[in-house]
């Protein structure tokens, strides 16, 4: 049975969240919103093919009449396109939920008479065109669930849950990584092998991040040896990163566990609490340093660090690249999928929700071949020359690269994540409708193999650091006392249109590559830690660099390399007693020869430092 509560202090009611049902069926769990909207709901992703039922069995503690309400969203309000139906011990109800024009909100559905005993629900999807279900509740008062996304309606959900009203104690990390895409994984891993107790907290249920077989990029950049080891895949796609994770007896690790809080004390990082998207736990991680690698910054805006955000002015840096006036715009999201041919001619619904989007793009070129291998080429019909396929090659070949589709670089990545996803999904079934009904011959057998329903995420803040390093740092190859390791990768400046400018505005409207000399340039130790927050290192593509110069750091390859050696400062300081700054001040040698034995040997643990005793604080 899937857990609820039956509340019996004013009148019997009961809440049922969807993330809970025993069965999602042909539904998926989609976590990636719950801050803005939430919680975790089930997401009926069947590319225009209803899905199998989600299906649980609650227990009705006590029999009376209960109204029925259901949180749901109208994605394309105009249109409707993702309904469904809830089934009440094999009775559909008469409401159609997510036809009702309206964002997140709870529908008001029928009175049902119920007796004491099981009650099996059942969501039926009636499109497969991504109809969405957070909750269903049930009461026999008049009151109207909250909607709001406050502590307030927190409280309800976890009364009604019989969860706790404070997290549970986890006990005490030397490391607490936050985020498991690829510079996420390498922090955790090289710390756990020098001897460190380390949590690796992850939102999502695959370990990887963009390179994760959710999404699929292969890790680019810098290519050391813990790289390698860790972006292994077995036959469906998965890294090997969770079985090296999980072999590490210092390691653990927490999937499904998204960050909401951080408690600070002296500008040092005390804890910080997750919640779990299947069961809704609130968990609290104590830890002595803190390691960032969510890709979004996410303890340091939960911590107060101070960070950056978007375009730098020209005048700032003095960055050729740069625009003359500061703005907002920063690199945004990108959806992968791929197309087949089936033995047989597949239908496709007619889809004017999606081609308001789409207009009469056809092209699906940029596909992912499969996870590690992306940039396939696709069908197309007609004629697109407003977007051509940016020419790097030498011979001046196209190139379909994945990332031209792309949208958000105008909206705030933290708070319209979902809006951008649902965007790039309309541009998908529409230019794929727009290439069967373009040539209805040639491509009558053609099918959405798959899309992915978790976007690949582009650029959120990112920290300062006691160094910000620029295009010029990288261009001139200058060298720094500091620097613990070397990145390689072109500038890969993505390039947006104005808001309201491109017909196309799904697809990037330029893309610069600048190789510059092909040579691999330093990062400096003082970018890889916040410049006010005492115990909190950073890896990945939110370390302390410029618009343009992250755009070459944030290669998942260069985010390994940083993984590496924050785990090693990670180390010293617990060892010492210190702190980020004062390794840069007192102990730099010390750590730049450990960062050098751990990329020079791998996991050889007979160049690592012993491993130390430790004791476990019970969770």
């Amino acid at each position: 049975m899937s857990g609820h509560m039956q509340v019996e202090d004013a009148f019997p009611a009961f809440l049922v969240e969807a993330e809970d049902f025993a069965d999602h069926g042909g539904w998926v769990l989609d976590s990636q919103f719950e801050t803005q909207m939430g919680s975790p709901y089930l997401l009926a992703h069947g590319l225009g093919r209803p899905v199998a039922d989600a299906v649980t069995e609650v227990r009705v503690e006590k029999a009376g009449e209960y109204k029925v309400w259901v949180r749901c969203k109208d994605w394309v309000p105009a249109h409707h396109p993702g309904t469904f139906r809830l089934v009440v011990n094999g009775k559909p109800l008469e409401t159609v939920f997510g036809a009702d024009g309206n964002d997140w909100s709870w529908v008001s559905a029928d009175r049902l008479d119920l007796a004491e005993g099981a009650l099996t629900l059942r969501l039926q999807d009636l499109t497969g065109f991504d109809g969405r279900c957070d909750a269903i509740y049930f009461t026999t008062g008049d009151d109207i669930p909250p909607n709001a996304v406050d502590d307030e309606s927190r409280a309800w959900r976890r009364r009604l849950r019989g969860l706790p009203d404070h997290p549970v104690d986890m006990g005490e990390y030397d490391v607490v990584v936050v985020g498991g895409g690829i510079s996420g994984c390498a922090a955790a891993l090289a710390a756990a092998r020098l001897g460190q107790c380390v949590a690796l907290l992850h939102d999502r249920p695959v370990l990887g991040g963009n390179a994760s077989k959710e999404i699929g990029l292969m890790p680019r950049g810098a290519q050391g040896a813990l790289l390698k080891e860790l972006s292994e895949r077995t036959p469906d796609g998965d890294l090997a990163a969770i079985s090296l994770l999980e072999a590490e007896p210092l390691a653990s690790v927490f999937l499904e566990h998204r960050l909401v809080a951080a408690r600070t004390d002296d500008k040092r990082v005390v804890s910080v609490d997750t919640v779990s998207a299947r069961g809704g736990k609130e968990s609290r991680f104590a830890g002595k340093m803190f390691i960032d690698a969510s890709g979004v910054a996410i303890i340091g805006l939960l911590a107060g660090a101070e960070t950056m955000f978007g375009r730098e002015a020209r005048s700032e840096f003095d960055e050729g690249y740069a625009p003359e006036t500061a703005d907002a715009m920063h690199h945004g999201n990108t959806l992968f999928f791929r197309t087949r041919m089936a033995e047989n001619p597949v239908d496709f619904p007619d889809v004017p929700w999606a081609i308001e989007v789409a207009k009469d793009y056809a092209n699906l070129s940029g596909q992912l071949i499969r996870p590690g291998l992306e940039n396939g080429k696709g069908p197309k019909a007609g004629d697109n020359p407003n977007t051509p396929e940016f020419k790097f090659r030498p011979d001046g070949g196209s190139f379909p690269a994945t990332h031209f589709w792309e949208y958000g670089q105008w909206l705030d990545p933290y708070t319209s994540g979902e809006e951008v996803r649902d965007y790039l999904m309309r541009a998908l079934y529409g230019t794929f409708s727009n290439v069967k009904r373009m040539a209805p011959e040639e491509y009558a057998n053609l099918e959405l193999e798959w899309m992915a329903f978790v976007a690949a995420q582009g650029e959120f803040r990112r920290y300062r650091g006691d160094y910000v390093l620029t295009e010029n740092d990288i261009r001139d190859n200058v060298h720094f006392d500091d620097t613990l390791v070397a990145n390689d990768g072109a500038f890969c400046i993505h390039c947006a249109w104005e808001p309201g400018e491109g017909e196309y505005d799904f697809r990037l409207k330029d893309w610069i590559f600048d190789e510059r000399d092909r040579s691999s340039y330093e990062i400096p130790y003082r970018c890889l830690y916040s410049a006010n927050i005492e115990n909190l290192l950073a890896a990945g593509k939110h370390i302390s660099v410029t618009h343009v110069a992250g755009s070459a750091t944030k290669l998942m390859g260069n985010g390994a390399q940083h993984g590496v050696a924050v785990a090693a400062a990670a180390y010293l300081c617990n060892l010492h007693a210190t702190t980020p700054r004062g390794l840069y001040e007192e102990r730099l040698g010390e750590l730049r020869s450990l960062v050098r034995g751990l990329t020079s040997c791998d996991h050889d643990m007979e160049n690592h430092p012993p491993r130390r005793k430790f004791e476990r604080v019970p969770g």
